[in-house]
């Protein structure tokens, strides 16, 4: 079988080879996890919750090598990259809870003589596809849940970041999982793999997330046979600053919802609106913490790391170029390191016109482009004036007001005085072009099942 090569955006060295799998290998994949499904099906919600919960506290034991592992083919600090790992046990711990709790009705029909029970069942070999800026949580935040309703899985993990994949299945056997329940193809003939997938019958599942086009290109292969499918998409998110609002607080936030895993996250901070009269102080906060961060390899110990590759540092760079062209100007930089890898310096935009191109592109950099407002109403129009709808985030000194803003924005999840909205137990997702569904929470688990009620002749 012939590999592929697995190199670190720091250093540009070659981490590890791995297995280049094919369509041939990943039908393979789901011949094992279909085998396996009507087994692990029928195995207690019980049994189910104590494999997973093995599972967080082996990803606890082994935080330090998935932390390494995470920085050398992702890039990321080590203190993200170990953010990650907790993040990504988190959600065995939260679905080994759910798997114990799956719910169901019983009623009695309005016009009497019939009882109704409602259940929810495993919907059966789901495939999943997960991105590459965070290898482990992205896998852990879908095969989770889709263990804990009874699901066996197949998961592509992207071409750059395998061997997160490829440790989190270790850690899941290591636990209990039977062979053929959780199946990882590395392949970089992704098309080929998750279209062979996709066209098998018995796959009855697919959770992707990764970028809206091929989001939409995967759904209209997925309507051709009524696949059960759940789409975590592109964001654009916008940050909101009032004029009321604690700017050391509103900076922080910033802070993180931009510059967490170097921007590179569906989450992240894309359009930063400051009201006019506090824009100048809280531009020369913001700039004065960009300019603070450390640029370079996560074993150097540097706050921000490389882009993934040479292509994205392209694509953020023409993309800085085309908004000076368009009237912005570079008001606050990190300093880049001496180094080979993909580094782009944090960058703060001053002036950005409320039409730059930059404002309608998922930037995935660390870039923060500053736009001034004065008028509520024309903000709101602004913000929602994207085909993207997943995060936004909310400063203001009053709650209430806070809180009425973030309910005029058209985003799946609003952060409120804080820049994280990620976290198990709620409802992760998108409106409009960010996609379909929700992972985490409940409704994470309701997505890898399907509902059947029986009604009961009841004289």
């Amino acid at each position: 079988m012939t590999t592929f090569r697995v190199e670190d955006p720091a250093t540009l060295e070659v981490v590890a080879e791995v297995p280049d799998q094919g369509v041939d290998e990943a039908r393979t994949a789901v011949d094992r996890a279909a085998l396996a499904f009507p087994e692990w099906s029928l195995t207690s919600p019980r049994f189910r919750s104590d494999v997973l919960r093995r599972a967080h506290e082996l990803m606890l034991r082994d935080r330090d090598e998935l932390t390494t592992l995470i920085a050398r083919e992702n890039g990321k600090s080590l203190a993200d990259a170990a953010a990650e790992v907790g993040y990504a046990a988190e959600f065995f711990r939260w679905f080994s809870e759910e798997a114990v709790r799956p719910g169901g009705e019983y009623g009695e029909a309005p016009a009497g003589g019939v009882r109704t029970l409602v259940s929810h069942r495993p919907v059966g070999v789901a495939a999943l596809v997960t991105p590459w800026n965070f290898p482990a949580a992205m896998a852990t935040r879908k095969i989770a849940p889709a263990l804990a309703a009874g699901c066996t899985v197949v998961l592509k993990p992207a071409a750059e970041t395998p061997l997160t994949a490829l440790a989190v299945a270790r850690i899941l056997a290591e636990a209990g999982v039977p062979d053929g329940v959780v199946e990882v193809v590395t392949t970089t003939d992704a098309a080929g793999v998750v279209s062979a997938w996709l066209e098998d019958p018995r796959v009855r599942k697919v959770s992707f997330t990764g970028s809206t086009g091929v989001g939409r290109a995967l759904l209209h292969q997925a309507a051709d046979r009524v696949l059960n499918a759940s789409m975590e998409l592109g964001g654009n998110a916008p940050v909101v600053v009032t004029e009321d609002a604690d700017l050391d607080a509103a900076v922080a936030g910033t802070m993180i919802a931009k510059f967490r895993n170097g921007g590179q996250a569906c989450t992240a901070a894309n359009r930063i609106y400051v009201h006019s009269d506090v824009a100048f102080d809280f531009l020369a906060r913001l700039g004065a913490e960009v300019e603070k961060l450390t640029v370079g390899p996560a074993v150097d110990g540097a706050a921000i790391g490389p882009v993934i590759s040479a292509a994205a540092l392209q694509r953020i760079t023409a993309a800085v170029d085309l908004a000076v062209r368009e009237g912005a100007r570079i008001s606050h930089r990190a300093q880049l390191p001496d180094a080979p890898g993909h580094f782009y310096p944090p960058t703060v935009l001053a002036g950005v016109a409320p039409d730059a191109t930059i404002l309608r592109e998922e930037i995935f950099g660390p870039v923060a482009p500053v736009v001034a407002w004065d008028d509520e109403d024309e903000l709101v129009r602004l913000v929602n004036d994207s085909e993207y709808g997943l995060a936004a985030y909310v400063f203001a000194g009053e709650l209430g007001r806070a809180i009425r803003l973030g309910e005029r924005i058209d985003a799946g999840m609003v952060g409120i005085n804080r820049g994280l909205v990620s976290d198990p137990s709620a409802p992760f997702g998108g409106v409009k072009q960010s996609g379909l569904g929700r992972e985490g929470a409940r409704d994470g688990l309701r997505e890898f099942q399907e509902t059947q009620y029986l009604s009961v002749d009841w004289p």
